[in-house]
């Protein structure tokens, strides 16, 4: 009898997902009808059409700020490090609102039908000849009324960001049960091929998305773009049906702020030795969630789940008694900020990749023949091909055989992984720092043999090293960063934690546009500056330099801020 029970619990195990999640219904999901790939390919879909976007504005904004709108390159770089911060910051207030209030599926609909209109400003500032930069091919200053529309789209298409980029990815991470054994690994292969299909993205939007804004015209590709979106938004609405989703569960910082408090209040008291005397809610039913056990690091917050006797009514007062999952839950949060703080370097070296590495780009020879020349922000996509080659021997060649040699599940810890991918962003920096070297130097012996000349004698594949780099390193620290970032916070902060992660990025960006000014005000009173008004005038081998030793550093410092959290 006992043996037919289990198997009865088992099956039922099998047939029902028991996660906390719901279909579209609001019931518990059936396992064979709802999730896993089938969901994610939906999912993956409208992340696509968004990402191509993305990197098709992205890449080659720098050259429409120089060449259309004449501003100098320091303007320029600050301008494109300022919206690519803000667009990777503005999840933080989209990933909390869904979590707590709105929900993921809601919030990806509404914040993507923003992005189209964002996409749709742009498209209009390119066609409606009011809003054109002006009447002619070039003008040497564009209407303010086009410069007004232009920005007002790309921010527009920023807050579409903030509600969709952190949801979309922990929804899509949602649809893979974590306690059922085949779904778990199906889910850690999920953040390898999202980012494999981000980089095919990146791959057509810095190259023919790239192509289109400068063969034929920003208009263009911009309309390209926005039928893409309206048609993949369609898309992820037709899938809804397949979905598994979680329900918002109201504020989630405000747990984290009632274990501090309670922690506070009771810091005189000591911890019992033995964790079972902390209080703790036993689980009534399957589908409210996961229990955390008790941890050692962090044992001052342990206090907060204390029993007092001396106070009645204690466990009504959350701000005074909180169980051992929402201390566990707070030690999470806490634990992660090392880890967020030392990424800050590689958010720093992605914010070159778009940047100053294009205008390197354009200062090179971007000829492949006498009739056919590259847009010099296509050069980017050698980064996504770096990861599209090393994202798949990873999770199909490095991952089974350190399985092996470990036993570790994932292969390698998360934290190895954002460790090399955080090595490799000092080495892109160290690699283009050698190349602009080399291409200044070229650049002044033409200017000896011919004077002051155009000509640019230094091929744009010297460029291709350091952008394969910074993609096998994307491979290992933002593949690393999101699933440690999706993994590592509570359940119901999932999409704040994938925006805790795009804030990496937005605060390197801004970090970026912070030391262009630093080092601009510092050198140019020497007389040179390291980033003057154009790059041939520059020094970025130095800026290169610079961030090279900032990087390597800043890793060795937050590494031991990381040790005494650990023994804290």
């Amino acid at each position: 009898m006992e043996q037919e029970k289990e198997k009865r619990e088992e099956s039922e195990q099998e047939k029902w997902v028991y996660d906390g999640s719901v279909d579209s219904k609001g019931r518990v999901p059936l396992r064979a009808s709802t999730g896993v790939w089938i969901a994610s390919l939906f999912v993956l879909t409208i992340e696509f059409s968004e990402r191509v976007s993305y990197f098709g504005i992205a890449a080659n904004l720098i050259s429409y700020l120089t060449k259309v709108m004449n501003e100098d390159l320091k303007t320029a770089a600050k301008n494109v490090n300022c919206w690519a911060g803000t667009t990777t910051l503005m999840p933080l207030i989209g990933g909390f609102l869904a979590d707590a209030y709105i929900g993921r599926f809601p919030m990806v609909l509404f914040s993507s039908l923003v992005y189209l209109m964002g996409l749709s400003l742009l498209t209009m500032s390119q066609y409606i000849p009011s809003l054109k930069p002006c009447n002619t091919k070039t003008c040497s200053q564009p209407r303010k009324l086009h410069q007004v529309v232009f920005f007002l789209a790309l921010y527009c298409i920023s807050l579409g960001t903030g509600g969709h980029k952190p949801c979309l990815e922990s929804f899509g991470a949602d649809q893979f049960d974590e306690e059922h054994a085949k779904e778990r690994k199906k889910k850690m292969s999920f953040f390898n091929w999202w980012n494999f299909a981000l980089c095919i993205a990146l791959l057509l939007g810095a190259t023919v998305i790239v192509y289109v804004q400068d063969v034929v015209s920003w208009g263009a590709a911009s309309l390209i773009l926005t039928i893409l979106m309206a048609l993949c938004i369609i898309a992820f609405y037709v899938g809804k049906s397949f979905y598994r989703y979680r329900r918002p569960e109201g504020n989630t910082l405000k747990p984290i702020l009632q274990v501090l408090i309670a922690a506070i209040r009771k810091r005189k008291l000591s911890c019992p030795s033995n964790p079972a005397l902390l209080y703790e809610v036993p689980m009534s039913d399957k589908s409210q969630g996961r229990l955390l056990c008790n941890t050692s690091q962090l044992r001052f917050l342990d206090k907060a789940a204390i029993i007092e006797d001396i106070h009645v009514g204690q466990k009504d007062n959350p701000w005074r008694l909180a169980t051992v999952t929402r201390v566990e839950e707070t030690k999470l949060i806490l634990n992660i900020i090392p880890i967020w703080l030392t990424s800050l370097t590689t958010g720093i070296c992605v914010a070159q990749g778009s940047t100053l590495f294009v205008k390197q780009a354009a200062a090179m020879n971007l000829k492949l023949s006498n009739s056919f020349t590259i847009p010099a922000a296509s050069i980017s996509s050698a980064a996504a091909i770096g990861t599209l080659i090393s994202v798949p021997i990873y999770d199909k060649i490095i991952v089974p055989n350190m399985r092996r040699i470990t036993g570790n599940e994932r292969g390698i810890s998360i934290l190895r992984r954002i460790s090399i991918g955080l090595a490799f962003s000092v080495v892109v920096m160290i690699v283009a720092a050698l190349v602009e070297a080399k291409r200044l130097r070229m650049h002044e012996q033409e200017i000896l043999r011919a004077g002051e000349t155009d000509q640019k004698t230094m091929s744009v594949f010297w460029l291709i090293p350091q952008y394969l780099i910074l993609g096998f390193g994307d491979s290992f620290s933002l593949v690393g960063l999101q699933e440690y970032f999706y993994d590592q916070v509570p359940d119901s902060m999932r999409s704040l934690g994938m925006a805790l992660y795009l804030s990496v990025i937005g605060v390197g960006s801004f970090l970026s546009s912070f030391l262009i000014t630093i080092v601009d005000h510092v050198t140019e009173k020497n007389g040179k500056s390291w980033i003057g008004k154009d790059i041939n005038s520059s020094r970025l081998d130095r800026f290169y330099w610079m961030l090279a030793d900032v990087g390597g550093f800043l890793q060795y410092f937050i590494i031991l801020v990381r040790f005494s959290f650990i023994i804290f």
